[in-house]
């Protein structure tokens, strides 16, 4: 699948971290064969002297590449994930996907169902007893070769949303060959762009920004 990234420091201060995760590297494993990116703080954390605490506030699919923050104490991550629930933060995305049959823009809402054993997520109805509501905004920014770039907001933070929400109405994510993307050889073109929140010290707003690694994003940029 090809050479994992190194991720990257952003931002630090006494409170939070910032920090850009490559495609290819999970966010956090559960049975330690590959250096995942908690470990990868606890070890920049443990290198400096620092208590190794790592307050993780949101994930990423391992194949998604983006911006990810953390709390370096209990009380910041938990400042941090009261922001997110009560949609207080922001984070755009970006994807290319193959075909679209949407309008510019708009609101996309669906209920979800996971299936643990297939790590996949699927449409349902919204009386299905297990689905969760899944609600997304998109505009779409640039059509390039019969490809089109798109920026995303969650409204809601479901398992694959993204990724299914846009291939069950025939636009899937180039790369994304679990939801019926086009096959690149490389990872899914979706990357966590922006965020935006207050930060949980100074209750300031507080925004970063990164441009992606993934080729098929950057050739739109």
């Amino acid at each position: 699948m090809g050479k994992v990234v190194e991720p990257e420091l952003i931002y630090e201060d006494t409170s939070i971290l910032v920090v850009y995760k490559p495609s290819l590297m999970a966010t956090e494993s559960r049975d330690g064969s590959a250096m995942d990116l908690v470990s990868w703080i606890r070890n920049y954390r443990a290198r400096k002297g620092e208590e190794p605490y790592v307050g993780v506030v949101s994930r990423l699919d391992q194949p998604v590449e983006g911006i990810l923050c953390f709390g370096k104490t209990k009380a910041a991550a938990e400042a941090l994930s009261r922001q997110l629930r009560e949609r207080k933060s922001t984070k755009k995305y970006i994807a290319v996907t193959s075909k679209s049959s949407l309008p510019k823009e708009g609101i996309l809402t669906d209920y979800l169902v996971k299936d643990s054993q297939a790590m996949k997520a699927k449409v349902v109805s919204p009386d299905d007893p297990r689905a969760k509501k899944a609600e997304l905004s998109y505009r779409i920014m640039k059509e390039l070769d019969n490809e089109f770039l798109m920026e995303i907001s969650l409204k809601t933070g479901r398992f694959h949303q993204i990724r299914v929400q846009l291939a069950y109405r025939m636009t899937p994510i180039v790369g994304d060959i679990k939801y019926g993307g086009r096959a690149t050889g490389g990872a899914l073109a979706l990357c966590a762009k922006e965020v935006s929140f207050l930060h949980p010290g100074t209750g300031k707003p507080i925004h970063f920004e990164i441009n992606p690694c993934n080729p098929e994003l950057r050739k739109f940029l």
